[in-house]
């Protein structure tokens, strides 16, 4: 298959798996190595092994970086900062894009960015939902109560239990009087960790003292 063809069957799809394509050719190898001439042209881009996108200019969607993430590293959800900053309740834009798995931690780079992902039990794989763009990209994403409890618990070693300050003044949230204190603390007793009861039990007040 050369480029031409190539382009023309796959320019309507954000996000392109090697095995699909070397499926409908007879010389595999020759295929895999057709690949990887185009990527050190520019024609494509690598997002990992197996997995690529087509440049900018012959593409005829855009891709969305959430959805991106969730078929980087699956099963998956965008959490932590990148869901805190999605919801408003953080004001800095993260430039990585950080999620959650029941796969160990990892961390993928290419041209469109890096995305982290960071483990978590399977036990709380749970509080998340399925959101669509306005180009109906779809992506799993952390609701917003359990985003917080997974940065808190993630990030659990920098936390004092009694500590309120911490929040506003090293984390800079906001725009938290829209939370629903019962559900951080239902999904943060899933968790299993006296800690970060206390130290959600603590975000709450906090909470309520911003509303």
């Amino acid at each position: 298959m050369n480029y031409t063809d190539f382009r023309n069957k796959f320019q309507h799809l954000p996000i392109i798996a090697s095995k699909d394509v070397v499926r409908l050719e007879k010389g595999k190898q020759a295929m895999r190595n057709q690949f990887n001439r185009w990527q050190n042209k520019g024609l494509l881009i690598q997002l990992k092994r197996g997995l690529y996108a087509l440049n900018e200019n012959d593409r005829k969607v855009g891709l969305n970086f959430h959805s991106i993430a969730n078929n980087l590293y699956a099963p998956s959800y965008i959490s932590l900062e990148t869901a805190l900053n999605f919801y408003g309740l953080i004001p800095e834009r993260t430039v990585d894009l950080t999620s959650v798995t029941t796969k160990k931690t990892a961390i993928f780079k290419n041209k469109l960015g890096t995305f982290i992902y960071q483990h978590i039990k399977p036990g709380v794989f749970r509080g998340f939902k399925e959101v669509k763009d306005n180009s109906g990209y779809s992506f799993f994403i952390a609701e917003p109560e359990k985003a917080v409890v997974d940065f808190l618990y993630l990030n659990l070693s920098k936390f004092k239990t009694e500590d309120q300050d911490i929040f506003e003044i090293s984390y800079r949230f906001q725009n938290v009087e829209g939370l629903k204190a019962l559900r951080i603390l239902e999904q943060a007793d899933l968790f299993n960790n006296s800690k970060l009861v206390k130290v959600c039990q603590n975000f709450c007040k906090f909470i309520k003292e911003g509303a």
